[in-house]
């Protein structure tokens, strides 16, 4: 029997009434008379129990909404929100999955979701917690690929060592000690190179899903490749040391009278060093710009005194009774070519640095989506931006327009530089080199997968799903998603995922978002969880899947 509208409103009342004053709360916020039920439904609170009726019974405008009239804080802190606050959107529960095409009057039937009340409880964490602590943080993928590549050079350093213990007068070739540091170089800059990058990436996304669950979900981590940069830069700078030690050591026996070649080699070891040292995730977090900096401007210096150095070590060579010619040394050094290769790979991105238009789109005080239409673009590509080519650059992933025609990217209040593109909107930017695949694009190993992302890393996601169809769920929690990020912003998810998850957290507060992502994991039949959030978020939920045994994946800080 249908019961009255006003006999709802009672209910309504009276069950969050009890449930603000068991929490003795009803005092703190008088705003409890306001909340009709009509209201109430409209903003799709309570939960389903509750309440039975569609909210075309609502007596309440869309203009009150928001302007904030209802602040359904008791409804909030009955639900068990973490953090409750107003609302200044119109947050409405998705009762079913609505199309996202407008309906007679225009006005767009997608709607913002509430966290599930019951929700399947979280297993135990497998494994004893020392071993998947060390397991998935201190030796995760990316230490384990950086521990291969150093220790294979310390294997080799030591071989070489022990092999040439009793060669007199100056022990092992500093040939061969060149040629391992300057490959080791080489190697570092290759697997940051765009283009090898994107060739990888194309190779590894080819993995056939029939293929065995465990080998795809090894293959996806291919992302953490950064440890294999780090662990060529510190073993160069390793071998540099014993070649430092060497040069030292033969001048100071009178062996080699070579001070510019001191000089210079001193001078090239600081430099390695400061690479390193500023490379260390904490210094390079505390701050970022003088990471880019001295590994721009002091790799680039390296470079050049390395040339100057292979040139004079030749030169002192050639004047050996009996030696070749300069041109002769320095052509049958190993260490020549592949400079050269460095140097070919490190001027390459410049050659394509350009300024092209933007276009530029105010979302809110927080968002800014920039289009572009100088080129077309795949799914999954970030591209680097800035006005100081020089001095600082921004990567964004890219959204590709349906039709292809252009992109847009998405930027919100990260920091000063981010936060001056939304108040001072520009209308061209520097960019360099090639759009470079990002860690979505192994979503594709995968059948069906489930999508976690917070704020502004719904940008990421759309990269991928954007005319690039995918098996997947959404889940995107972000404060004010229609007022921050514009109906299109969200009907592009609503399309990618009819069933998506996206939670305004200004009125449901901050989710629980491991115990939603294995919720959806469950209830989708998913093979594998992406996250694309904040560091601190990022690792919460892979973590908290991978310690129970659920393949999960997110950028990592070397991404």
């Amino acid at each position: 029997m249908e019961v009255p509208i006003e006999h709802r409103s009672l209910s309504l009342s009276q069950d969050v009434g009890e449930v603000s004053s068991a929490r003795g709360s009803v005092e703190q916020h008088p705003q409890l008379e306001l909340l009709s039920t009509a209201r109430a439904i409209a903003m799709g609170y309570p939960t389903e129990h509750t309440l039975h009726f569609d909210s075309k019974h609502s007596s309440s405008s869309s203009e009150d909404l928001e302007k904030g009239a209802v602040a359904p804080i008791l409804v909030q802190q009955a639900l068990g929100a973490n953090k409750c606050e107003k609302s200044d959107v119109m947050p409405v529960k998705r009762d079913g999955h609505e199309p996202t095409e407008p309906d007679s009057s225009g006005n767009p039937t997608w709607r913002i979701s509430i966290p599930p009340q019951v929700m399947p409880k979280l297993p135990y964490k497998r494994e004893p917690r020392i071993w998947r602590r060390l397991r998935h943080n201190l030796i995760n993928v990316y230490q384990r690929l950086f521990s291969v590549v150093f220790f294979a050079n310390m294997i080799a350093f030591i071989v070489l060592l022990v092999k040439n213990r009793n060669a007199r007068p100056s022990g092992p070739p500093l040939s061969d000690i060149a040629t391992a540091a300057s490959a080791n170089i080489l190697c570092a800059i290759l697997i940051r190179q765009e283009n090898v990058i994107n060739s990888l990436y194309w190779c590894f996304r080819l993995t056939p899903t029939s293929w065995p669950i465990r080998i795809r979900r090894t293959i996806a981590k291919f992302y953490h490749f950064g440890g294999v940069h780090s662990g060529c830069g510190v073993s160069a700078a390793t071998w540099f040391i014993l070649f430092t030690a060497l040069i030292t050591r033969n001048y100071v026996s009178g062996e080699f009278n070579e001070p510019a070649i001191m000089a210079i080699t001193y001078i090239l070891l600081i430099l390695f060093l400061s690479i390193c040292i500023f490379a260390i995730p904490k210094f390079r977090i505390l701050s970022h710009n003088s990471f880019e900096a001295v590994h721009r401007f002091a790799g680039w210096t390296s470079v050049g005194l390395f040339w100057v150095e292979i040139l004079l070590v030749s030169n002192a060579q050639s004047r050996i009774p009996g030696s070749e010619t300069l041109g002769i040394i320095v052509l049958k050094a190993p260490a020549f070519w592949i400079l050269l290769v460095i140097t070919f790979f490190i001027i390459l991105p410049w050659v394509r640095l350009r300024e092209v238009e933007a276009f530029p789109e105010v979302l809110s005080n927080h968002v800014v989506r920039i289009r572009f239409k100088y080129m077309k673009i795949g799914p999954v590509l970030g591209i680097r931006i800035t006005h100081n080519p020089l001095k600082e650059w921004h990567a964004f992933a890219t959204i590709p327009e349906a039709d292809g025609s252009s992109f847009s990217l998405i930027v919100s209040d990260a920091g000063d530089w981010t936060r001056d593109q939304i108040v001072n909107p520009k209308s061209r930017y520097w960019i360099r080199g090639v759009p470079t695949t990002g860690v979505l694009r192994m979503a594709e190993v995968f059948k069906r997968v489930v999508i976690v992302t917070t704020g502004s890393g719904i940008g990421p996601c759309l990269s991928m799903l954007v005319g690039h169809p995918l098996d997947c769920r959404i889940l995107w929690s972000t404060p004010n998603p229609l007022l921050t990020y514009g109906e299109s912003i969200v009907e592009s998810v609503v399309k990618a995922d009819p069933k998506a998850m996206i939670i305004n957290t200004r009125a449901s507060g901050r989710p629980d978002m491991v115990a939603l992502t294995y919720h959806l994991f469950l209830e989708s039949e998913a093979e594998a969880v992406f996250c694309i959030s904040n560091p601190q978020l990022t690792r919460k939920v892979v973590y908290g899947m991978e310690s129970r045994g659920v393949p999960a994946y997110g950028p990592i800080w070397d991404s």
